[in-house]
């Protein structure tokens, strides 16, 4: 039988919790919603908000997620840089968490039903009261994650996908950022019918301080393709929880490119419940300074022939700091389980660190499940490689770099957007360069 978690939070954290709770207000809604909110603001109570403390939190600091007041973040102009601007996507847009309809397109395209979560809360009966919180609440059941329960019982907004066929295009969220002291919350819920299939596209800085939860349920033979791209404004702070549930022969893909930010805290939590399911998720981060980043992971297989990859690159340099927490579970039954994690950094001087957890927990027996977690330098045979055929050192370091980033960016299955990424990744190098 799984251990189960007996505690109760420290009074200085029922003081930070119960401060924090105070300076928000619920939003209203329809019965289903009222309820679910409430429910998850007793996980916070019961949880308290994280502190540096707890195991999960030991390698990063939980303060500035869970003050007040959000911390000032500078604004960055980008000019006219659109991410995933060269694909044909539906665009939905946020500005520093409230929807903009007049900046949005027309939010009609086939194959899928697509509302606001304050829209879809307010209705009495939705298909929604089956999947708001409901992702969030199971995920809670090895290791605390009260900032996501905060989210379920506050966010006031999102986006709810309805997806019953195959969608022609993606639908691609864009979050602006234009106050400097903007604290935003967006809760998005997707659901898959058999069969369905559709890629969800994320960008923007969002807010000073951003708090996500995304829920997506994938019925039997769905495929759920979603790429993220955080960065601009380094000032920013941000905590997101991606909770995923699979169900027979279906496929679930994520990956995320982060370039900047103060502090950049990603949670997953995925859950493979039926036979012959995929899940992959790959991260590739790049940080400069004052740069924290967070990539804790929790996968669970439940069902037999079930496959799961972690794939987690980080480049740091400057005393920037990169966190990897992955942990793969088997229950019991999980026969032909398949799991794969790989978390490396690169370390670009001698003041960087790269922070690691790697864990397997495994109740059957015929499993095939692996991790591994490696830091080091620029290989100098390939330097001296390239710099003997005349490639200048800085130059040389950027081919270097995107070779190392190179399996996590293989992740993305669109060719365009997996060509896109790179773009940005060499834009990103080629700045900092200068």
């Amino acid at each position: 039988m799984l251990p189960v978690r007996k505690h109760q939070p420290s009074p200085q954290k029922q003081d930070v919790t119960e401060t924090r709770i105070a300076a928000l207000q619920m939003p209203e809604g329809a019965a289903w919603t009222t309820e679910a909110r409430g429910a998850a603001l007793a996980r916070v109570r019961k949880a308290g908000l994280p502190a540096r403390r707890d195991e999960y939190w030991k390698f990063t600091r939980p303060d500035s997620l869970t003050q007040v007041e959000a911390p000032k973040a500078a604004l960055f102009d980008a000019g006219d840089e659109i991410v995933f601007g060269s694909i044909d996507a539906l665009k939905i847009v946020f500005v520093d968490g409230v929807f903009d309809a007049e900046a949005s397109d027309d939010l009609s395209l086939e194959g899928v039903t697509i509302e606001r979560l304050a829209d879809a809360g307010a209705k009495d009966i939705h298909w929604a009261r089956d999947l708001y919180g409901v992702l969030e609440e199971r995920g809670q059941s090895h290791v605390d994650r009260p900032l996501a329960a905060l989210n379920t019982a506050y966010a006031g907004d999102g986006i709810v996908l309805h997806v019953t066929g195959r969608v022609s295009k993606p639908i691609s969220l864009i979050y602006h950022h234009k106050s400097k002291t903007s604290d935003a919350m967006l809760h998005h819920l997707i659901k898959l019918e058999e069969g369905a299939e559709m890629t969800l596209l994320e960008s923007g800085p969002a807010a000073a301080r951003f708090n996500k939860v995304m829920e997506v349920d994938v019925a039997d033979e769905a495929s759920f393709h979603h790429v993220r791209v955080q960065g601009r404004d380094h000032e920013r702070r941000a905590v997101t929880h991606l909770f995923g549930r699979l169900g027979r022969e279906s496929s679930f893909k994520s990956f995320t490119m982060t370039a900047n930010g103060v502090m950049t805290r990603n949670e997953a939590v995925l859950e493979l419940t039926g036979d012959d399911a995929t899940a992959h998720i790959a991260g590739a981060a790049m940080g400069d300074g004052d740069f924290h980043h967070d990539d804790t992971v929790f996968v669970t297989h439940d069902a037999e022939r079930c496959e799961s990859r972690q794939v987690f690159k980080k480049v740091l340099r400057n005393g920037a700091t990169g966190v990897f927490q992955g942990k793969i579970l088997v229950k019991p039954g999980a026969q032909k389980t398949d799991g794969y994690q790989i978390s490396q950094s690169l370390l670009l001087d001698e003041d960087s660190q790269f922070l690691v957890k790697p864990e397997l927990e495994i109740y059957a027996d015929d499993v095939a499940c692996s991790h591994g977690s490696t830091s080091g330098a620029i290989d100098e045979d390939a330097m001296f490689y390239l710099r003997a055929r005349g490639v200048p050192r800085e130059i040389a370091t950027d081919l270097l770099t995107l070779a190392f980033l190179a399996e996590a960016v293989e992740e993305v299955a669109d060719e365009a957007l997996r060509d896109e990424v790179v773009v940005l990744l060499e834009g990103w190098l080629v700045r900092r360069r200068g």
